[in-house]
């Protein structure tokens, strides 16, 4: 079976239609006061980078609501907190400093994007107000906003993201199963079950 391939923008707008006058309107370059209220309501994003070759990563980032700091109105700070140390995001940032952004509010559909230009800051004064349990970040990813606008319900609507009753039962084994299974490690399941269980990584979240 062929496939038929769209090779220009010429032919997007043929299939999609040119945009609509309320989308194009949207998009802003600074924080308005809602957009401030969001993050400072925001428990969760999703950071969009890529290498210099156009290698992309998204990675996700999470803490209590109002993690992301304003520093000003076209600029913004994520902590970093612990992790696995694969660093993709940061170490494409540091030779491509362009990133995408989606932030969530758990139960809305809508979502708030923003796209700018990244840099990492390993120490600044701002650290101290984003201390949690007592950890405060090595590092923080500063974001210089270049586009920031509202995103539409309709993708959340369609999959149903935040609707218990339409989630189904889980069809896949354990993390740990799928590590056991997927990846060359000496650990037992039973071993792996305990490292990823919820107890244990409780205890690793900012420490």
């Amino acid at each position: 079976m062929s496939w038929a391939e769209i090779q220009s923008e010429d032919e997007l707008r043929e299939l999609l239609g040119e945009v609509m006058p309320r989308a194009a309107a949207k998009e802003r370059v600074r924080l308005h006061e809602r957009d401030r209220q969001w993050l400072a309501a925001s428990p969760f994003c999703l950071i969009a980078t890529s290498d210099a070759d156009g290698n992309c990563d998204v990675s996700p980032k999470g803490d209590p609501a109002g993690f992301t700091y304003v520093i000003d109105d076209t600029t913004i700070a994520i902590p970093d907190r612990p992790g696995n140390r694969r660093a993709d995001g940061f170490r494409n940032v540091l030779v491509n400093p362009h990133a995408g952004l989606i932030f969530f509010l758990p139960g809305r559909n809508e979502t708030l994007r923003m796209n700018g230009r990244a840099r990492l800051i390993r120490e600044a004064p701002f650290f101290d107000e984003m201390i949690v349990k007592g950890h405060r970040p090595r590092l923080a990813l500063v974001v210089e906003i270049e586009q920031i606008f509202f995103h539409c319900a309709k993708a959340l609507m369609r999959s149903a993201l935040w609707k218990p009753d339409q989630w189904g039962p889980d069809p896949l084994p354990s993390h740990a199963a799928l590590v056991k299974e997927l990846q060359v490690t000496d650990e037992s399941l039973t071993e792996l079950e305990a490292y990823y269980s919820d107890a244990s990584y409780s205890k690793k979240l900012y420490g």
